[in-house]
């Protein structure tokens, strides 16, 4: 196989990757840039190695370098990092592909599908993960994990305190936790009038 065809099939299974599946999906306009930016420096770099005869070896270690690069601008989400790895790997097969042939553009394939299939809004799309501020102090985990059922209206399958605050009254919480069936959106609901309503600062990942 010609590398320029292989190319050409890098090109296609980048842009349904950023523009077919994540920017649909996330809208982060930011990230289209580096993920295509990431995958054509990483195809080009990786043409140049294949034509020496320490491509495969220094092409491994050129994805090992790439893959413990932290980009402090923000702070990348797990599917993020996902999409971030998908566009390498894609590079790297398109640049170093061409002695195997059809097995790297099945591998192209294979990375696509998966990150169609597992980045699926259909798929657990009742399981959900916040960072939650709750406006008591509760250092006793099962009165936390009822207290958060009954502010969220969902089932709770964990919750880690990341801050117990005493003097200021607060709970800082990681929950993750699954909604019903007919919840929309999650949202703290308002007490009776006898009571003081629960209140809650909520930033879903």
């Amino acid at each position: 196989m010609t590398p320029a065809l292989l190319y050409a099939i890098d090109a296609l299974a980048v842009t349904i990757l950023v523009f077919a599946l994540y920017f649909p999906r996330h809208r982060r306009r930011d990230l289209v840039v580096a993920y295509l930016g990431v995958n054509v420096g990483v195809l080009a770099v990786a043409t140049v190695l294949a034509q020496s005869s320490v491509g495969a070896g220094l092409g491994l270690g050129l994805f090992g370098v790439l893959s413990i690069i932290r980009l402090r601008s923000r702070e990348l989400s797990q599917h993020e990092v996902a999409y971030y790895f998908a566009a390498l790997a894609l590079g790297l097969l398109g640049g170093l592909g061409s002695s195997v042939g059809w097995l790297a553009v099945a591998g192209m394939g294979l990375v696509v599908l998966v990150m169609a299939v597992a980045d699926h809004p259909r798929l657990f799309a009742r399981h959900r993960t916040a960072q939650i501020v709750v406006d008591r102090a509760l250092p006793d985990h099962d009165t936390l994990v009822e207290h958060l059922e009954q502010l969220l209206g969902a089932r709770i399958h964990g919750a880690s305190v990341l801050k117990l605050d005493l003097a200021n009254d607060t709970t800082v919480v990681d929950v993750r936790y699954r909604v019903g069936p007919g919840t929309t959106a999650v949202r703290p609901t308002a007490a009776p009038a006898a009571a003081e309503p629960p209140r809650a600062l909520e930033t879903t990942r």
